[in-house]
């Protein structure tokens, strides 16, 4: 590959990858502290120029997009357990730093705390459905039904719903 041909690449991959960063930002808030976000942000922007050549717009680019990065998520949510002795230190600092924040910030951070509470699956369907993915494409997505989607979104939601009232209360 020329130079020329690799910077074009580059720029075709930047601009394809544009409209899915807010997608890439949400997942990695949901499946990982604070502290290791950006690793996370890394690790699906890689899994997604790695597989991008794949990508024969057979679905739309924003599925293609969020199966690859849910997945580069999932595998690297279970590389956690050597990055938990780090998150004690993080998490000893958003609590002091909770003290002078907005209150908008709290609430935002406790949502996406009560969200990496839950199993990967249950994690992914509610961002899939924050993200505005009509059911049926969720469906597609896992291989689940429709009203299997359904019924497994409103009981994610009343435990996040839970979890984030039990955070707020200091439960």
């Amino acid at each position: 590959m020329g130079r020329n041909s690799a910077r074009d690449a580059d720029r075709d991959f930047a601009d394809w990858l544009a409209p899915h960063l807010a997608m890439l930002q949400r997942t990695a808030r949901a499946f990982a502290e604070p502290a290791d976000q950006h690793d996370l942000l890394q690790e699906m922007s890689l899994a997604l120029w790695k597989a991008w050549p794949r990508f024969r717009a057979e679905s739309a680019a924003g599925t293609f997009a969020h199966r690859v990065a849910h997945n580069a998520a999932l595998t690297w949510r279970r590389g956690e357990a050597r990055r938990r002795l780090r998150g004690v230190a993080v998490e000893t600092e958003l609590l002091s730093r909770d003290a002078g924040t907005d209150p908008q910030d709290a609430l935002l951070e406790r949502l996406y705390a009560a969200i990496r509470q839950l199993p990967p699956v249950d994690r992914s369907l509610i961002l899939l459905s924050l993200d505005g993915l009509a059911y049926a494409e969720i469906a597609r997505l896992h291989g689940l039904s429709e009203t299997n989607v359904g019924a497994r979104l409103t009981r994610i939601r009343q435990r996040v719903a839970r979890l984030v009232e039990e955070a707020a209360h200091g439960v």
